[in-house]
């Protein structure tokens, strides 16, 4: 899959094996930039022991405002084997995560398919978390069927203008929703443990932007039409404006209070019933990790 790289929705094409490089810039090794029990997950995941959180390198998307574009743009990490990545995994188990946590993991999915099942043949139980921007191929999806309990996956955008403009790609609804409904097929709605610890289901994540208010209701109605209500709903106010928002005046700014607001308010007027909001001071640098190369 790595000869002829058609592993996101991009399909450049380029033979990672031999050093090309196509849209993400992802060679064949794995970049891992942390791996730690991440305390700012939802409730569901991070709990009270924390999440095991894995932060790889790189990205098939060029946010303008994303958080961790030291990583995911700048490419800030260490190139690990696979066996050192299923080694990761065991030690972070062993300190009593509530789960494996993926990040941003889309261009690494074949390698990323092998190094489960191996660690799983090694004694992997805790629930595996699919932490992605869902900018993702079905079929790839597939490769993870059984390997991944719980999908999080971000719907960034309905209308096709940001998504062109904030992140390269217009298509990006077209493919994300496909890819939702896929993790859906797979996993269903959550299913919590007795301490509300999720261990299997979909949770989708939806950044609330500096005026696209309305395409975040666009986001909401698509998930109210197409998902049961057994589903949650992450909606998050975290934006903080960083990386090249100085480049968009419009989006160079918090999020309002009253955006974020009226954003929640729309959730339950359409009915929809689960789901998670942040407090306020959630845009703050503190929660953004410090890439330090820890348990790599």
């Amino acid at each position: 899959m790595l000869e002829n790289c058609r592993i996101c929705p991009r399909r450049c094409g380029v033979n990672r094996l031999k050093g090309e490089k196509g849209f993400c810039g992802a060679l064949d090794k794995i970049v891992v930039a942390k791996a730690f029990a991440h305390r700012w997950e939802e409730p569901c995941i991070s709990g009270h022991k924390g999440s095991g959180t894995v932060f790889f390198s790189g990205c098939n998307l060029k946010c303008v405002f994303c958080q961790n574009y030291r990583i995911s743009q700048e490419w800030f990490g260490k190139a690990v084997e696979e066996k050192d990545l299923v080694e990761i995994f065991l030690n972070l188990q062993a300190k009593g995560v509530h789960n494996i946590n993926l990040v941003t993991p889309t261009i690494y999915t074949p390698q990323l398919a092998s190094a489960l099942e191996k660690a799983k043949d090694k004694g992997l139980t805790v629930p595996v978390v699919w932490n992605s921007n869902a900018y993702e191929n079905p079929e790839m999806l597939q490769m993870l069927e059984g390997l991944v309990d719980v999908y999080l996956p971000d719907l960034k955008y309905c209308d096709e203008t940001p998504a062109r403009k904030y992140s390269n790609a217009p298509d990006y609804f077209r493919c994300a929703t496909k890819a939702i409904l896929e993790m859906y097929r797979q996993v269903g709605e959550p299913v919590f443990d007795e301490k509300g610890i999720i261990k299997r289901g979909l949770i989708i994540r939806h950044l609330v932007l500096p005026g696209l208010k309305e395409d975040s209701k666009k986001v909401l109605g698509f998930i109210k039409s197409n998902l049961p209500s057994g589903v949650y709903v992450s909606l998050m106010g975290q934006y903080m404006p960083c990386f090249r928002t100085g480049e968009f005046p419009e989006i160079n700014r918090p999020l309002s209070k009253e955006e974020y607001e009226e954003v929640i308010e729309y959730f339950f007027e359409l009915g929809l019933e689960n789901g998670f909001a942040q407090e306020e001071g959630a845009d703050s640098p503190k929660y953004v990790p410090d890439f330090d190369l820890e348990g790599v």
